[in-house]
């Protein structure tokens, strides 16, 4: 049986992966809408649009702390499990 503080670290690094996950897709529908009228040769969006297409760099930093934070707590137990 997992202990309490095991199961809570843990969760702490995946929810950040998935709300980066979440926010990497909403960036990257936004990066699709903005392009398709260029594609499209239609009038452009305004360019305070284009920013949301940023949601896709942040999405993918938040994703990897979460990874990064993961591990931290998997060596964390490992390093807890030799002593």
């Amino acid at each position: 049986m997992r202990d309490e503080t095991q199961a809570n670290s843990a969760a702490a690094g995946d929810r950040l992966i998935r709300a980066g996950a979440i926010v990497f897709f909403i960036g990257a529908v936004a990066t699709l809408v903005t392009v398709a009228p260029l594609l499209l040769g239609t009038k452009p969006f305004p360019t305070f649009l284009y920013g949301l297409s940023m949601l896709m760099a942040v999405g993918f930093l938040l994703a990897g702390a979460g990874l990064l934070r993961s591990i931290a707590q998997g060596r964390k137990r490992a390093r807890e499990a030799r002593s």
